[in-house]
């Protein structure tokens, strides 16, 4: 509960401060309604439909009551539901979002424990040295050179788009999401490598590892039974973090894929100057990363009982 309401807090602050930096840019939103020579009466109309006629504090609450809603208005250039074009990008971000994440995670976390474990052989230094160069490379240039040689040379899967009639040719959509999943998974597995071998070798060097150890339990046993659960709790916040980044992101990679999501709605509303739609993207964008947060906030609880404990004895 108290989580929660910090999460509810959050929100607002959130979303004061994206009013605030959408107030900040220059020109008035109702000028997107209006043609070039509009005279004062009509400017002055767009402005009242905008709602920007009114004081910037009265503005604010209609944009809270607004957002408690899920009402983003319409697109200027559309003239479309904000909210139904959201739910129709979402679509294809959360699919390749989520997928790059568990891909991510099912590649970085054994690979990086090996690497931590075998840091003294010559692949684990392999491993530690890739990752860094994974680290160092641009996504959008792994992502063209993927297009190059699996789409354009060996031609087995699509070079970027996305079906028009989405997942209900899920085939189709499935092939198209394949090179941008590898893309952010190779990205995300890269930094996530260094974060998990760092974790494990600081457990692998705790005195519980090494009295296990001594009572003659392997490396890998007490690695199993009492260092993943400990290792655990620092790697969640990056995963959180990567999650975030992964999901913010993705405007680079659907530009690259030229894939109908969130990022491409985003850049689509700046340059069309199309104002709901580019408020609607960066407050449910902004909202997932705060969810993201909650969510690793708690796991990091569930799986450590001290952290419950510091939060108890706080409160107390």
């Amino acid at each position: 509960m108290r989580r929660s309401a910090i999460l509810l807090v959050s929100v607002v602050l959130a979303s004061a401060v994206l009013f605030v930096l959408l107030r900040l840019l220059p020109g008035d939103p109702a000028n997107a309604l209006v043609s070039v020579g509009a005279d004062a009466t009509q400017i002055e109309a767009a402005r009242r439909q905008v709602g920007s006629d009114l004081p910037l504090f009265q503005q604010f609450l209609r944009f809270l009551t607004d957002i408690a809603k899920l009402d983003f208005g319409v697109s200027f250039v559309s003239g479309a539901s904000v909210l139904r074009e959201i739910g129709d990008r979402l679509v294809v971000t959360l699919p390749l979002t989520l997928s790059a994440f568990i891909s991510s995670i099912i590649v970085a976390v054994p690979v990086g424990i090996l690497a931590a474990v075998r840091q003294r052989t010559w692949y684990g230094a392999g491993i530690s040295v890739i990752s860094q160069l994974g680290i160092a490379v641009p996504a959008f240039w792994i992502g063209i050179l993927l297009v190059t040689l699996f789409a354009v040379n060996l031609q087995l899967v699509p070079s970027g788009g996305f079906p028009t009639d989405g997942w209900s040719a899920p085939i189709d959509s499935i092939e198209a999401l394949i090179l941008p999943v590898a893309t952010i998974t190779l990205v995300m597995s890269a930094s996530l490598i260094r974060y998990v071998r760092s974790a494990t070798e600081e457990v692998m060097s705790s005195d519980y590892i090494r009295t296990a150890r001594a009572l003659g339990a392997t490396l890998t046993g007490a690695l199993v039974r009492h260092g993943i659960r400990n290792g655990a709790v620092p790697v969640i916040s990056i995963l959180c973090i990567e999650l975030a980044s992964t999901l913010l992101g993705a405007v680079v990679i659907e530009r690259v894929f030229a894939l109908p999501g969130l990022g491409s709605m985003l850049l689509l509303g700046i340059e069309q100057r199309d104002y709901p739609n580019v408020q609607g993207v960066l407050v449910v964008s902004t909202m997932l990363v705060l969810i993201a947060g909650f969510a690793a906030d708690v796991i990091q609880r569930l799986v450590d009982p001290r952290l419950r404990g510091r939060v108890s004895g706080g409160a107390s």
